[in-house]
């Protein structure tokens, strides 16, 4: 069983044959993986996020599916549908696209709210009930699904017990000249998707989720979390902080990201590093503070600079 820090290096640099210039981005979405977790990516088009999705299941040799998100989209087309077999004279339960390694929900803010709900037990239980029938899904099972932060028109923004399932927030953002300039010469003759191997096992990814929880966290880290979680709820720009499940994915990630440097051990700079993603979905703005122009990430900056950290007493 290799490292941590091995497994990841393999797959985010045969990633990069396809996504340049975004390691940080890319390494980030190892971590969700690495905590059996899920990630909105929110951006606008054409940055890469399906060839991300794409080519993260192309290296761990596991399914994928683009679920491309309508306003007439129904839950049934999530989940699957159970169908009458004449010859048979018995319904059988055909699986929806839900049933995969990585599933790309694309524009998830376009489905209806019934159809968003369809997808909450599949997220947080690992599962989909279909006529009072349990059935489960792969493993490992992500869902990555992605929000165009511009078009608002004929959407349905997610609400706040949804977007509290999604582990971590990413965006990609533009790459930079020499990255885009490295772009167009990979795309000259044909798309780097289709040249890419599949350079690790989805059974090694399961192994090293366990190995995550292994990761040594100190006291002292574990009440700095709560600190910060804490004034959260009680920061007065904000209708709505950070819910216990916030907690248990902060300190998940940060011992993620240890074992992704490959450290045994969580360090401060770890969950400063994890805060703003892990967080920033999860808070509610008050709406006067919305109109000053405050933002969610902004807040988590001031308290990541205002909140002490004891390390005198670190082990």
């Amino acid at each position: 069983m290799p490292p941590i820090d091995k497994f990841v290096n393999r797959v985010v640099e045969n990633v990069e044959q396809v996504i340049v210039g975004k390691r940080q981005s890319i390494q980030n979405l190892m971590v969700a993986l690495l905590c059996d977790g899920h990630v909105l990516i929110e951006d606008v088009p054409g940055v890469g996020k399906t060839m991300l999705a794409r080519s993260v299941a192309i290296s761990l040799g596991g399914q994928f599916r683009r679920l491309q998100c309508t306003p007439d989209l129904l839950p049934n087309d999530v989940t699957g549908v159970s169908i009458f077999n004449q010859k048979d004279a018995q319904f059988e339960f055909r699986p929806g696209p839900v049933f995969v390694n990585i599933l790309l929900v694309d524009e998830i803010n376009r489905a209806t709210p019934r159809t968003q709900s369809a997808l909450l037990e599949a997220m947080q239980e690992q599962q989909v009930s279909v006529d009072g029938i349990t059935h489960p899904l792969p493993r490992p099972f992500l869902v990555l699904a992605t929000e165009n932060p511009i078009e608002y028109e004929g959407t349905f923004p997610l609400p706040e017990a949804q977007l509290d399932r999604f582990l971590i927030r990413l965006t990609l953002g533009y790459p930079s000249a020499d990255d885009e300039k490295t772009l167009l010469v990979n795309l000259r003759r044909e798309h780097p998707i289709h040249r890419l191997r599949q350079v690790a096992e989805c059974a090694e990814l399961m192994d090293l989720q366990k190995q995550v929880w292994e990761i040594h966290l100190d006291e002292t880290l574990q009440d700095y979390i709560i600190r910060l979680i804490q004034q959260t709820r009680t920061h007065p720009d904000l209708a709505l902080g950070a819910s216990p499940r916030a907690s248990l994915s902060l300190y998940r990630t940060a011992q993620a990201l240890a074992g992704v440097q490959g450290r045994d051990h969580v360090l401060p700079e770890d969950i400063k590093s994890m805060v703003p993603i892990v967080l920033s979905h999860r808070l509610v703005l008050r709406p006067e503070a919305e109109l000053r122009g405050q933002t969610t990430r902004a807040i988590l900056e001031t308290l990541l600079a205002e909140t002490p950290l004891d390390l005198g007493t670190v082990r």
